[in-house]
């Protein structure tokens, strides 16, 4: 009798993600509270960061935001083996271990009075990122879910766009308060007492069935992540995925990076944090309706018409002073920034097969942050040569506009890798 139990119970399991009660669904109530305070932190809070270095040292933009390029590119080599370390360590200490090293660094932030004392605490973040952010997320959920992936990536990642929502003004105005040092310290404590315990109490054991990277079915073709991986290299539906996001995720993290301090001398710091929020605000926005049909239109389409959309607001802002104008293009580029981190996961898993999901999702993010490293450097390079905004920020308009372009470009064999 165990026989049979055990074979329709592998079957029933693809319908039990639509259930309230399937195991999964606090998994992803802990992955968008993690990915709250890593984008808080690791991403949105990059550019109060460079706001408030600027403000109490006078450092150049191009040399704070050169160590946000750095802190990138560390964290993308570290990215490349999440899918390992989640096999190594499980999903729950790898997310812990994630959450220690992110609020330790931000911690430690509040404390940087010299140059390299701020490479130094980026990498320490930059660990961090690696372990709460996209690929840990994805990886993660991947172990939970099959059919229904693309929604619980999709409602998971609304955590990055709320990291923006609240966490900027909040930065923000308690620095004003309180001060860099004394807030850093704080919000470290808050991310410590709020993840750690959901992470031990939620997340545990995933499915048997969907061990990774293992494929629900056909059994001894089991390749190595080394395998896969080379088989992804030649792949066109990886490039056609990769190249594009990684051109427009250099225009959107670099502009984001920098969007308070093009916004300050405007409107000021504290106008420019509400446009942050509303710019977030609209990125839950966006990925909620987005997800409510994501599984009936065109993903590739949509990340071309998103892309176009960013190019436009990036135009309007350039050309205007005006502060409902300034406030609409916020709104305009924030609609599609959510979907930005998620599209190529949705994409990796339409075209490519299951058991290749993580290791394929871990290799186009890294490779993609490894490209949007230099984004904040490079616009505050241009902004310090051209003495403005005007010229980084149409670069990375004919950035969206190309990157529209290859992102249409369709593989012909699909779920090769």
């Amino acid at each position: 009798m165990n026989a049979p139990h055990a074979e329709p119970a592998a079957h029933e399991q693809p319908a039990d993600e639509t259930s309230i009660r399937y195991e999964g669904w606090p998994v992803v109530g802990v992955c968008f509270l993690i990915a709250t305070f890593a984008w808080a932190g690791g991403f949105y809070g990059q550019g109060v960061y460079l706001a408030e270095f600027q403000r109490l040292y006078g450092w150049p933009a191009s040399l704070i935001s050169t160590a946000t390029t750095c802190y990138y590119l560390v964290s993308a080599v570290m990215v490349v083996f999440v899918a390992e370390g989640i096999r190594a360590l499980g999903p729950r200490r790898l997310l812990i271990l994630g959450i220690l090293l992110m609020a330790a660094g931000t911690a430690l932030v509040g404390q940087v009075t010299a140059v390299w004392q701020l490479y130094a605490v980026y990498a320490l973040i930059a660990a961090g990122w690696a372990g709460t952010s996209l690929a840990a997320i994805n990886n993660t959920l991947g172990l939970w879910f099959d059919r229904k992936r693309g929604m619980a990536i999709s409602l998971a990642l609304n955590g990055a766009s709320c990291g923006g929502v609240f966490g900027v003004p909040l930065l923000v105005g308690a620095i004003g308060i309180f001060g860099l040092p004394a807030t850093s310290i704080g919000a470290a404590l808050v991310m410590l007492a709020l993840a750690i315990p959901a992470i031990l109490i939620w997340v545990g054991q995933p499915p048997k069935r969907v061990t990774p990277p293992a494929a629900s079915g056909a059994a001894p073709v089991v390749r190595s992540i080394a395998q896969i991986r080379s088989a992804a290299f030649g792949n066109l539906s990886f490039w056609t995925v990769t190249v594009p996001f990684s051109l427009l995720l250099v225009a959107q993290v670099g502009f984001i990076v920098h969007l308070i301090s093009f916004l300050d001398p405007v409107m000021g710091r504290d106008r420019a944090s509400i446009a942050v929020s509303l710019m977030t605000a609209m990125a839950v926005i966006g990925r909620l309706l987005f997800g409510a049909v994501v599984d009936r239109i065109d993903q590739r389409k949509a990340s071309s018409v998103s892309a176009i959309s960013q190019a436009i607001a990036l135009v309007v802002l350039i050309n205007t002073r005006q502060d409902v104008a300034l406030f609409a293009a916020c709104a305009l580029f924030g609609f599609s920034v959510g979907n930005m981190i998620t599209l190529p996961s949705l994409i990796v898993q339409q075209e490519f097969s299951p058991a290749a999901f993580g290791v394929v999702v871990s290799l186009v993010t890294a490779i993609c942050q490894f490209t949007y490293a230099f984004g904040p450097g490079l616009i505050g390079l241009l902004r310090d040569a051209f003495g403005g905004y005007a010229v980084p920020f149409y670069a990375c308009a004919v950035l969206q506009v190309i990157a529209a372009a290859i992102v249409l470009i369709r593989p012909k064999m699909l779920k090769t890798v």
